[in-house]
């Protein structure tokens, strides 16, 4: 087995080592400058991370020459030819492994259009021509995300991507005119990257790269640059894939862990984190003079974010997605026949969570175990405001702005320090907007995901199979789930509170 070692890795390495401890080698494909410093990494990402602490629980003295037997880190990178390999070593591994696994991934919604190109779209490609050059290739897991199906609304099909196929062509109809439906070529878009490198100015092409990327996902009725190379990565893998079986895991917002390995663990800010700790700052309550009195105040305390309370947000837990991926490598390794077959890991069409139950689970969660301030004083919250257009959220912000900057004429004498603190709240204002531009097509997101086939899987297993891995997100109490286990697991992993038993 190869895996590329990003998204979910510990998660799921944990689990095939926990409970297949006769698997093989495992080969991971680490990005790193050397051997050591991919050895370092796998140190520290896996050997001393909690995820591992039950397996080290399980083997005691000898869980390091385990680890050491099963794991072996590769230095490469799905961006360069040969994946970064050395000859030698792709040689060697191609003799060995029967099932890769990619799950490589650049997720920053903005992200420079080549950047993500390379990983996103390219990085896919790449990985399964070296599937080909195996001996023996009886399945490519391909990891996605079910928000590759753009701006598509109500139920959403778990159905592949054929190469140049768009959402805005689904979206058109019979009096659309042919010549305004735009058409997507995969090349061009290479080509248009490489393009944008030779013209613009070295100090400009960040800037432009993430502006043509969001452009373009645009045009096509993508949602931003990621999802959008994300979309364009599946159609390679299946124009591609020739006789190799091939399986994409399509899992919709994937959060912490839900009981395995340990409750809560995270690795990382996922797609809902941001707007769960920027929720923890909208729910403290204080004035607009302690906030003055903060050596970091920025623009005060905000009280909404965008969205409509009755969107539905569609998360599973990571270690629904780790059990899926093995059940489906269980199920379509074995049989090892050429094809593609897609799963959508998700909640929203047997288990609905609304943005309005995730507001009130985590203003529920902060007021049983509020956040403290600087002096170790709880913080006490207020309630939550959604606007439902950019518009009317940016006149909310202009208005704080105003606000912040007349109180400090009246209570900051030092100029230098009014002009400090009016510059950092401008900022603030820009990063919150931009957020929130970001966030504003998930905010009122209209689709839900269909997982018949997931379903499928799940009712072809034992009892003793669903028992070890289940992935069943109907039995998820999601107050329960937000409350009691992701929050705290957020706030210990990513803002690395010490929580109270």
């Amino acid at each position: 087995m190869i895996c590329e070692y990003i998204f979910n890795g510990a998660a799921f390495i944990e689990k095939i080592l926990r409970t297949v401890p006769d698997v093989g080698k495992i080969f991971l494909l680490i990005k790193a400058k050397d051997k050591k410093a991919a050895i370092d990494r796998l140190k520290i990402e896996i050997l001393d991370s909690e995820p591992f602490k039950c397996l080290e629980q399980m083997y005691g003295e000898s869980f390091k020459d385990f680890m050491i037997r099963k794991l072996v880190p590769v230095v490469g990178n799905v961006c360069e030819s040969n994946l970064g390999m050395d000859p030698c070593t792709a040689n060697e591994i191609a003799k060995k492994v029967d099932v890769i696994i990619n799950s490589a991934a650049n997720t920053t919604f903005d992200e420079m259009y080549d950047v993500a190109l390379n990983t996103n779209t390219r990085g896919p490609s790449r990985l399964l021509g070296f599937a080909k050059r195996c001996k023996k290739h009886d399945l490519f897991l391909h990891i996605s995300t079910a928000y590759v199906n753009g701006e598509r609304q109500g139920l959403i099909m778990e159905k592949p991507f054929h190469t140049g196929q768009t959402i805005a062509e689904r979206s058109a109809t019979s009096k659309t005119p042919p010549v305004s439906i735009p058409v997507l070529d995969i090349i061009a878009e290479i080509d248009l990257v490489s393009d944008l490198k030779l013209s613009a100015h070295e100090n400009d092409v960040a800037q432009k790269m993430k502006e043509l990327g969001l452009q373009r996902a645009k045009t096509f009725r993508w949602q931003d640059t990621y999802v959008f190379t994300k979309a364009m990565g599946e159609m390679l893998v299946n124009s591609q894939r020739g006789n190799i079986p091939v399986v994409i895991i399509r899992p919709t917002i994937v959060e912490s862990t839900y009981k395995e390995p340990c409750l809560g663990w995270i690795q990382g800010n996922r797609m809902l984190d941001p707007v769960i700790i920027y929720c923890s700052r909208v729910f403290q309550k204080r004035g607009y003079k302690t906030a003055l009195a903060t050596k970091n105040a920025a623009i005060g305390q905000l009280t909404g974010f965008i969205g409509d309370s009755k969107t539905i947000i569609d998360m599973v837990p990571t270690d629904m997605v780790v059990n899926t991926s093995i059940a489906a490598i269980a199920k379509h390794g074995i049989a090892a026949k050429p094809g593609l077959n897609v799963y959508h890991v998700g909640s929203s069409s047997v288990n609905l969570i609304t943005f309005k139950d995730l507001v009130k689970f985590c203003y529920d969660h902060f007021t049983s175990s509020p956040l403290m301030d600087s002096k170790g004083k709880n913080i006490h919250i207020t309630e939550f405001k959604y606007f439902s257009s950019m518009d009317s959220f940016s006149s909310y912000i202009s208005d704080e702005l105003a606000q912040r900057s007349a109180l400090m004429d009246a209570t900051v004498l030092d100029t230098k320090l009014q002009g400090q603190l009016e510059m950092k709240s401008k900022k603030k204002a820009e990063l919150i907007l931009h957020m929130a531009q970001l966030y504003w097509p998930y905010a009122f997101y209209g689709g839900r995901f269909d997982n018949r086939n997931t379903q499928k899987l799940m009712e072809d297993m034992s009892l003793e199979e669903m028992r070890d891995f289940g992935f069943d997100v109907r039995g998820i109490n999601w107050e329960h789930y937000i409350v009691d286990v992701h929050i705290p697991g957020l706030r210990r992993h990513v803002m690395k509170e010490r929580l109270a038993s």
